[in-house]
This record gives structure tokens, C-alpha cells and sequence, in this order.
């Protein structure tokens, strides 16, 4: 468990800590919680795209994940049935109390915003989790050029049963439009005394608000207008597609680069693989891979763990949030191994000089802000002869179902 400094009066930050038996395991204060900075994705709870398990199976691996140290789940209303096989294994767990459970609640169509409308939509989460409330709250709003997503933020804030409210995929200026209207997103109730919480260098400082874009080696976004506004605003974000959906993995080393529409890429990997080839190509992916590959070998860790541990050293991050396929896969110890060390200048300069060959600064200026691909034209930062090209390829592998495939 993580240590927090004597001086400080823990009673009045009302912490509910969280437990497991992983040591080195490095947290941060989310309201009233201590949280891993790793956290648990179930996006592929949403397809069986993902390959498919019993629910005995799947159950049994969240208890092995908890028994790991991996206590905090980040699930969603349109991942399949996500929600109800936490609920099930929370509502059956010995210690409930000790898991940290963040869902969504995504509007991707019209709405007329009220007051009921969104108390039924928190009445839905809770049923499907099996609680009373909600420790985090995550609000995605589709079309910015509709405003009624400050009301509804509102609307949320006042709902009792949500312990803590934080946003998903919002851009720089919607995120600061939400703060200046005072909508306390993941309010700290001790942020007066922010800059003296924490001593230890297993946890992170307190995070005042919470918004969740994509972040890894081949998207980084976040770190143009988002980082400056999460310095200024003490803003954590909890990061998706930080191992651009297994790619910054060991196994595609020396691989030619795959068919998109081969039946093994599934729908994350097609996303990714367009990624990857905006960023820059498959040949200087392969020259990441292997830098990634002899930075792991000096730390004895994964190219994974190496590409999860360059998102975390960003004092902005809070946690990354690393998908698991419940019952199909198992990685408890490679993620383990994210714990307990950092890059060092060696690394980081060496990751740097493949970095800077990439068009990592084009995919802002052509691409927008964080989550501007999935917005169309809504003002959402999209601007650039590339932009629309690539909405369109992107859109192109979506289910017909579901109006985006990204895991939110």
C-alpha cells in the first residue's frame, strides 16, 4: 500500500485505499481514492472480435487480476456487457470495496438534455454494476456544436450517487470551457493543500480533474495543447491506446507489415495500423520496436512495458488503461513490470532520436486535438489536407452498430 506523508491529516482526505499485494505498485488520489496507474480496460467485452471465454473463466481471472494489485476497472455503457460481468464479480467478491470501478456515459446522438434523463442514465450504470454508486464517472459528448453538454455535466455533478465525475475524449478547449463554468470534474476536497499530499515516489499528486484521451509513442497529442492545460489546471488523464492496440508488443519485431483486412487484424489493430502509417511507416515502426526492444533488455521488461512506462513518466498521466481479454489472455506479470523503475536520459534520448524522424507534430496540426478524428467537422480541431482522408479511412472499419470503435 502506498504511503502518504505523516504531516498531513489523512482522516480529512476521507481515502479509501485499495488493496493488493503487488508492493511496488505506484498510485494517485482521485478524490476520495487511491487508484493504480495502471488500470483495467474491458473494451473487449464489447465484440467477441476479441475471442470469447465462459463467464466462470472470465470471473476467475478478475480474481486473479485483484489478487495481482490490479483493482481498478475502466468499462463503458456500449462495451457489451462490461458493466454486468464487473457487477457479477464485484457483487460476489469478498472485498467489493476494494476494486475502483470507472464507466461512461457516452451520448453519440441528439439528446435534449434534462435532469431526469440524466439520472436514468446513472439508474442504468448502477443497475449494471450492482451498486449504489458510481466511483468514476466518465462523460463523452459527441457533437461540441450542441452545448448542452455543460448542463448535462451539470446535471451529473449534482447526482449524489456519483462519487466522481471526469470527462472522455474532450479537447483542450471544451475541457478548460467545462472548468471555467465550474463544473468540478473529480473535485478534490483537499486541494488546498495539493503541493504537500505526497511524499512517496510510488504515488502521484492529486488529481483535481480527470479527462481521458489517447496517448502512446505514436500519438502524442496530448503532450502539445492538452499538457499545458493539465499543468495549469492540475488536470490527471487516464490514457487508452497506449500499446496502439498490441502493436508495441515483441511480436510484430521483424514482421512485414500486415494486410488490414486480413481476418486476424482485429478492429483495434486496423486502427492502429493507420495510426502507425500516419505517424510515419512500417519500416520506422520496426526501428521503434527494436529501440523499445534494447531499452527493455537493459530494465529486464517488455517493449510493452517500456511503451506503458514512457506514457506514465508524464507528470500529467495519472493512469494508463491497458485492455485485457478476460479469460482469453492472461498478462498480469508483464504488466507488473511497468512498477518500481523509470527511463533514464539514455533511454529517453534514444527513443527521442527515432521520434523526432516521425510526423508525430503533423498529426496535431492535420489531425486536431485529442479526439478530434472521431468528431467530423464539429469545430473539433480537424483542419489540414489529411484530415478528412483519414476520418473517412477510420470511420470506414467501424461496426455497423456502433457509431465509433475506440476503447472509451
Amino acid at each position: 500500500m502506498a504511503t502518504i506523508d505523516s504531516e498531513i491529516d489523512v482522516s480529512a482526505m476521507k481515502t479509501r485505499p485499495l488493496e493488493g499485494n503487488a508492493s511496488a505498485i505506484e498510485y494517485f488520489q482521485l478524490e476520495s481514492f487511491v487508484v493504480p496507474r495502471l488500470m483495467i480496460g474491458l473494451w473487449q467485452l464489447s465484440s467477441p472480435a476479441w475471442g470469447f471465454a465462459s463467464k466462470s473463466k472470465m470471473l476467475s481471472q478478475f480474481q486473479k487480476h485483484v489478487d495481482s494489485g490490479f483493482t481498478a476497472y475502466d468499462m463503458a455503457d456500449h462495451y457489451g456487457d462490461a458493466e454486468i460481468i464487473f457487477g457479477q464479480f464485484r457483487s460476489s467478491y469478498s472485498g467489493p470495496k476494494s476494486t475502483f470501478c470507472a464507466t461512461k456515459y457516452c451520448v453519440f446522438e441528439p439528446i435534449t438534455v434534462t435532469e431526469d434523463g440524466m439520472r436514468n442514465a446513472v439508474s442504468q450504470r448502477l443497475a449494471n454494476i450492482q451498486s449504489d454508486k458510481i466511483d468514476l464517472l466518465q462523460f463523452h459528448w459527441q457533437d461540441y456544436n450542441n452545448s448542452q453538454y455543460i448542463r448535462a455535466l451539470q446535471f451529473l455533478q449534482d447526482d449524489e450517487r456519483v462519487a466522481a465525475l471526469g470527462l472522455c475524449n474532450f479537447d483542450t478547449k471544451r475541457m478548460e470551457e467545462v472548468i471555467s463554468v465550474g463544473v468540478k470534474v473529480a473535485t478534490n476536497q483537499v486541494q488546498t493543500r495539493y503541493l504537500n499530499i505526497i511524499q512517496s515516489p510510488m504515488l502521484t499528486v492529486n488529481a483535481k480533474f480527470i479527462n481521458r484521451p489517447q496517448f502512446s509513442l505514436i500519438d502524442a497529442r496530448p503532450t502539445y495543447a492538452m499538457a499545458k492545460a493539465c499543468e495549469k489546471h492540475h488536470i490527471k488523464l487516464l490514457t487508452y491506446g497506449t500499446l496502439c492496440g498490441g502493436f508495441l508488443s515483441e511480436k510484430w519485431i521483424a514482421k512485414d507489415e500486415p494486410d488490414p483486412f486480413s481476418t486476424d487484424m482485429t478492429p483495434s489493430l486496423r486502427k492502429y495500423l493507420e495510426m502507425i502509417n500516419i505517424w510515419g511507416s512500417w519500416p520506422l515502426f520496426q526501428t521503434l520496436l527494436r529501440t523499445l526492444s534494447a531499452i527493455g533488455r537493459k530494465h529486464d521488461v517488455s517493449v510493452s512495458a517500456v511503451a506503458i512506462r514512457w506514457v506514465l513518466d508524464f507528470s500529467y498521466v495519472g493512469a494508463v488503461i491497458v485492455g485485457v481479454r478476460m479469460g482469453v489472455s492472461e498478462h498480469t506479470e508483464d504488466n507488473l513490470a511497468v512498477y518500481g523503475w523509470r527511463l533514464d536520459a539514455e533511454d529517453t534520448k534514444m527513443l527521442e532520436e527515432v521520434l523526432c524522424q516521425s510526423r508525430r507534430g503533423d498529426m496535431f496540426s492535420d489531425m486536431g486535438d485529442c479526439g478530434a478524428e472521431y468528431r467530423g467537422n464539429h469545430d473539433a480541431g480537424l483542419r489540414g489536407p489529411q484530415s478528412a482522408p483519414y476520418r473517412l479511412r477510420l470511420r470506414s472499419n467501424l461496426p455497423t452498430d456502433k457509431p465509433m470503435d475506440i476503447r472509451w
